[in-house]
């Protein structure tokens, strides 16, 4: 790097620290002087610079501000050079229409995360998300890992509205109503109940790959979503089997036990994904987290 650039991203950098720190507004900070230094260096190199000097830093560790504060900075940051970056209409309470998909949960964000460093995994494939919520990790999918289809889905009907909009809101079409753009996934909401949801509905989406998150919350959904696995395994024998990946927050040791337990009994093997340590999102720093792989 010439000294000027150098000199340029410092300068660059210790804006982004400053502002920060003092918790100035979004608009403050230099977004197009950012965007343009993408465009001539090390994207993901830069953007991981500064997460340290903000996110990250020491002070922040300490005493973070609000996490409405840390989203909102982090949906504009973290963005590809060409711009891309995840908007979301989520509700503010844990709990509401009598259902918990209407806002994002930790281990989202951390499958997410993991996506993000491993899009060779969705590329070209179709991804079949279950319990999809307000949407977060299918959107951070869509857009920075290239999948071919998408396939959205969750039971509620608040969730389901809430994910269209989601979808909508950031630029991405739905089928039947897509265009024919080959840089787009094809993308999909639809409705699905564990419990009554038939093999020959589960084959016609035909996945390459599925992924869960935050769904192993109590022992009915863990039963619910191993039934829906056997279904999955069963329908499509005699394919390449897909690959799928389980993501959650280890609340309830007994909980994650039963989930690995129903999985020996179905003859489903999995195995522990190593755990990542860049973390793009902000959500509790002590969270135990993990991501299963499964066998199907």
């Amino acid at each position: 790097m010439a000294p000027e650039e150098s000199a340029e991203a410092a300068g660059l950098l210790q804006s982004f620290e400053s502002r920060y720190l003092a918790a100035r507004t979004l608009r403050s900070f230099p977004w197009q002087s950012l965007e343009e230094k993408l465009r001539d260096s090390s994207g993901p190199e830069l953007l991981l610079i500064i997460l340290q000097k903000t996110v990250k830093h020491p002070l922040c560790v300490k005493h973070p501000p609000s996490v409405k504060y840390a989203r909102c900075f982090l949906s504009e940051l973290i963005r590809k050079p060409s711009g891309d970056s995840v908007t979301l209409s989520e509700s503010t309470a844990i709990i509401s229409h009598g259902t918990t998909g209407l806002v994002t949960w930790d281990a989202a964000l951390y499958l997410a995360e993991w996506a993000i460093q491993n899009p060779a995994a969705f590329a070209h494939r179709t991804v079949l998300e279950l319990g999809s919520g307000a949407g977060l990790t299918g959107l951070a999918i869509c857009k920075t890992c290239c999948p071919s289809a998408y396939v959205f889905s969750d039971y509620h009907s608040c969730v389901l509205e809430q994910l269209r909009g989601n979808v909508l809101l950031n630029g991405l079409s739905l089928e039947p109503d897509a265009t024919d753009d080959s840089e787009s996934p094809k993308v999909t909401v639809a409705q699905l109940d564990w419990d009554v949801v038939t093999a020959p509905q589960l084959a016609a989406f035909q996945p390459d790959v599925i992924i869960a998150a935050d769904v192993l919350y109590c022992p009915e959904t863990v039963l619910s979503l191993v039934r829906v696995l056997q279904r999955l395994s069963a329908c499509l024998k005699g394919q390449q089997a897909p690959d799928a990946y389980v993501a959650f927050t280890v609340r309830n040791p007994q909980t994650y036990q039963l989930f690995t337990s129903e999985l020996g009994q179905a003859g489903i093997p999995w195995e522990a994904v190593p755990h990542h340590d860049q973390k793009l999102f902000p959500y509790e720093e002590h969270s135990d987290m993990a991501i299963l792989k499964l066998m199907l």
